[in-house]
């Protein structure tokens, strides 16, 4: 089965030239959240269609509305495992 995430981006990345913030790149929304950026999930939908018709009330709501190109639909199927290996943690700073 597929499902729908839903995401949204609210930008305060300095990734940009001359520090400028970046909302779009060439792959889509541009997300650094170690720079910043701040990342919602707003829902998991059934369809496509229903992360679209929450996307268009949101863009009604302060905060959403302000980046209203910023929302990311990404389509998962469950029980499948995303992340297989295991991580590291550096500290802050490093």
């Amino acid at each position: 089965m597929i499902v729908y995430p839903l995401w949204h981006v609210g930008h305060q990345n300095e990734a940009g030239p001359d520090g400028a913030t970046v909302h779009i790149d060439e792959d889509g929304v541009f997300i650094d959240e170690q720079d910043g950026d701040d990342v919602k999930l707003l829902g998991i939908y059934s369809t496509e269609e229903k992360a679209e018709e929450r996307i268009a009330r949101a863009r009604l709501l302060p905060g959403f509305r302000d980046e209203p190109k910023c929302f990311v639909i990404v389509p998962h199927s469950l029980d499948d495992d995303t992340w297989e290996d295991g991580f590291v943690r550096i500290p802050y700073g490093e």
